[in-house]
């Protein structure tokens, strides 16, 4: 929940006519998390030729096909996180909802209270091939303040928190070491503090709540807070949208 000084906010405020605040979305970071490089592309494998004469089957070694692989990140108003991924190439099936709780179920008035241990967050599914996960850390990591514990501007409560929930122990590995990096180098001055735990159970969020900003762009809300960390990571990461 977060206050004004007349009115009560909750950052993805249904009625966004109403809306006369600045939330937490807005709260982005100038910093920029320091890019990452990415492996080297597989070399392509060379037919060993056979001797004339023989019947001998030769095995050629092909590089595995990368498939696609679920991210799951917290970041603030699960609004204006999706907005930002949804931008990005190979990125695909974004939905909000709700994970990290400990209550068997999660909706949005429930959730809000911040009793539940949920999250708000986005999860979606991307072809590492064209977009790697070491990227997708990156866009994660500018789009947010991930130095305010359980807040992002004014939005207070730990279903605002900075979270990665990761769907692999590779995920994980790369989460860590990505977070280390941040913190000794002091990209963002203060310490990283964003939550990095394994991915149990995602919850769909209501149907108002998915694809906001592309089916209310022209809301106070959208416009206030959503567009200029679009136009941010527009900016930046230019080479990675659709």
């Amino acid at each position: 929940m977060r206050f004004s000084a007349v009115l009560t906010f909750v950052c993805c405020l249904v009625t966004p006519v109403a809306l006369t605040v600045i939330s937490g979305c807005n709260s982005a970071t100038n910093s920029e998390a320091p890019p990452v490089s990415t492996d080297p592309a597989l070399s392509e494998s060379v037919t060993e030729p056979v001797e004339e004469g023989t019947t001998e089957t030769v095995e050629v070694a092909v590089p595995e096909v990368p498939k696609q692989q679920t991210a799951t990140f917290g970041a603030g108003c699960f609004w204006c996180v999706e907005a930002v991924f949804e931008q990005l190439k190979s990125v695909e099936n974004v939905r909000s909802g709700y994970t990290g709780g400990t209550a068997e179920t999660a909706s949005y008035y429930v959730v809000s209270e911040g009793t539940t241990g949920h999250a708000e967050v986005i999860q979606f599914e991307f072809d590492p091939s064209v977009i790697s996960y070491q990227e997708l850390l990156e866009v994660f990591w500018t789009s947010h303040d991930p130095t305010t514990l359980n807040r992002q501007g004014a939005d207070r409560g730990t279903q605002y928190r900075s979270a990665i929930f990761y769907h692999s122990d590779e995920q994980r590995d790369l989460a860590l070491a990505y977070k280390k990096r941040l913190n000794d180098e002091k990209a963002f001055g203060d310490p990283v503090v964003t939550e990095i735990v394994p991915f149990d159970k995602f919850y769909t969020a209501e149907g108002d709540h998915q694809d906001y900003f592309a089916l209310n762009g022209t809301a106070p809300y959208c416009q206030r807070v959503i567009r200029p960390k679009i136009e941010k990571v527009r900016k930046v990461f230019a080479d990675k949208l659709k």
